[in-house]
This record gives structure tokens, sequence and C-alpha cells, in this order.
């Protein structure tokens, strides 16, 4: 199985870098759907931890097309993006999409997948 995820440092800090998410997935079509605050959610029950917030980004369209092929695919939509502090140094990493027709070989989604692997990878890197 291929690595799962694609992760960059970055020189932005977190809320910068999902700024700049937010605004280059809707330049690709793809909308937010939430951003979880994973510090703040962990820090509200007593939980310390470095700055993460997991943008997640959906394609109605790829979606629609996924689903169609197998509805248990939704256990791995939408998109997850992280951003996270790790040792004073900040991070973007996106699940790679591709590995999702790792897990569903029946579906046969590996060109879809591709084609949104492609656009994610894309995203990550031009934000960065």
């Amino acid at each position: 199985m291929d690595k799962f995820d694609y992760t960059v440092e970055t020189t932005k800090s977190v809320d910068e870098a999902v700024a700049a998410i937010e605004t280059k997935a809707a330049e690709k079509g793809f909308r937010v759907l939430h951003v979880h605050d994973v510090q703040a959610t962990l820090a509200a029950k007593g939980f310390e931890t470095e700055p993460m917030k997991i943008v997640e980004v959906c394609n109605a369209k790829f979606a629609s097309q996924v689903l169609a092929k197998d509805k248990k695919i939704s256990l791995m939509l939408p998109c997850p993006i992280s951003v996270f502090v790790e040792a004073g140094k900040t991070y973007i990493s996106a699940l790679k999409p591709r590995v999702i027709a790792d897990y569903y070989p029946h579906a046969n989604i590996e060109e879809i997948a591709t084609e949104v692997e492609h656009v994610i990878l894309a995203l990550v890197d031009e934000v960065n």
C-alpha cells in the first residue's frame, strides 16, 4: 500500500495556512465543509496540545461518483487536510485520495481517486 499522506512543512502559521487552503480549495472547485479546531476542542476537555486544525474539503461531482460505486466510501469522505504544529514547525498534511481505492478495490474508483489526488496535492503545494 502506498504511503497514505502527503505532508509538507510551511512557513505559514496554522491560521494563515487554513485561510490559504480555503481560498485555494474554492479556486479548484472544492468547497470547505468545516474547519475543526482540534486544539480548542481538546482544551475544552482539559487536554493541552499544539495548534491543529482539520479542514474538510469536498467536490460534489467527485463525491457523487465514488458514492455511486460504494456508499461505505463515505467513511473516508470528505477529504481532510490537517494543519498542525509539531516541534515548533508548521505542517500541512493531506490524505492521498488514491489510498481510498486501495480500501475499496471492488469499487473501481482508481481513475477518480487519481484525479482528485492530483488536485489535492497541487492545492497543498500551491498553499505552501
